[in-house]
């Protein structure tokens, strides 16, 4: 099987710096572009050409096969999203005289309403932890922290002691690309945080120094990964049957600020989406979930 030429991962690596420096994009948006361009170089080599030498037709061939061996269209449309932009970039610093990606087309996803945990549901995976135990606050905390903030998994566990402001009830999340937005986190939440920073967060460090506020038995900061796994295990504790990931109590922060009369302009800021036609989706949601309790509820439905 052919491999990435030097050339081309040299060209990737130049254009990830600048992608870093000039955007400030975080590391697993820099790692999806790694590997979406060595995907790219690696089929342009068995076709005998670089990434340098491609033209239009050789990167139409490449997601023609992609498409045909039935790779996600989410899949393809970021293949094709990171092609335009490295293409782009390589134009603008010389590399190329004529850029092969412009008329590349992007196949058309399906908008897909995420389901959402009902408000009993959420009730009851914020009840799930155990507040007997150190770890049992320290989930707590995280999980109510999340819902009330709409926080992504990444933001919740790169959360920093500097970041919180338990006075005002606030906290100041870090999102894509590093931007800064300044969530209320609510009283219920601020409570808990509170309460795992005074009496667990102690216990779980064994006089250890972290900056992370969300700490393992380890000393270290939580990880996705292991979040995730506790929501699952969380979410079962709960008797929820669906399935349940951190993105969920995003999902559910949304929509229910939505049920409630919350403008859709205020939950885009804390949301931290760029464009509000994202946040948009969370309107059906609530709409589908308003025309299914009028059916359920209203006499002439």
């Amino acid at each position: 099987m052919a491999q990435p030429p030097a050339e081309d991962r040299q060209r990737i690596d130049g254009f990830l710096d600048a992608l870093w420096l000039e955007k400030n994009l975080g590391e697993n948006t820099l790692a999806a572009y790694r590997q979406d361009l060595l995907q790219l170089s690696t089929a342009l080599a068995e076709l005998d050409v670089d990434l340098i030498s491609a033209d239009a037709s050789h990167l139409g061939r490449i997601l023609g096969q992609k498409l045909q061996s039935g790779a996600a269209l989410r899949s393809v449309a970021r293949l094709v999203s990171s092609t335009r932009r490295f293409y782009g970039y390589a134009l603008r610093e010389g590399w190329i005289t004529r850029n092969p990606s412009q008329n590349l087309q992007s196949p058309r996803l399906a908008r897909y309403l995420p389901h959402v945990l009902s408000e009993t549901q959420i009730e009851a995976l914020l009840a799930a932890p155990d507040l007997t135990r150190p770890l049992g606050l320290r989930d707590a905390a995280m999980l109510e922290l999340m819902y009330a903030c709409g926080l992504r998994v990444s933001e919740l566990v790169h959360l920093e002691m500097r970041q919180l402001d338990l006075t005002a009830d606030l906290v100041m999340v870090f999102g894509k690309g590093r931007k800064e937005r300044l969530v209320p986190m609510g009283e219920m939440a601020a409570e808990r945080v509170s309460t795992y920073l005074q009496q667990a967060r102690p216990q779980i460090l064994k006089e250890r120094i972290s900056a992370a506020v969300f700490v393992t038995a380890r000393g270290t900061a939580m990880t996705r990964q292991r979040f995730w796994q506790n929501i699952e295990g969380y979410a079962k504790v709960a008797g929820i049957e669906q399935k349940v990931s951190p993105h969920s109590l995003r999902h559910a922060f949304a929509t229910h600020l939505l049920n409630h009369g919350a403008d859709l302009r205020s939950v885009q800021l804390m949301l931290g989406h760029a464009n509000l036609g994202t946040t948009e989706i969370y309107t059906h949601v609530a709409q589908a979930r308003l025309k299914a309790l009028h059916e359920k509820h209203h006499p002439r439905a």
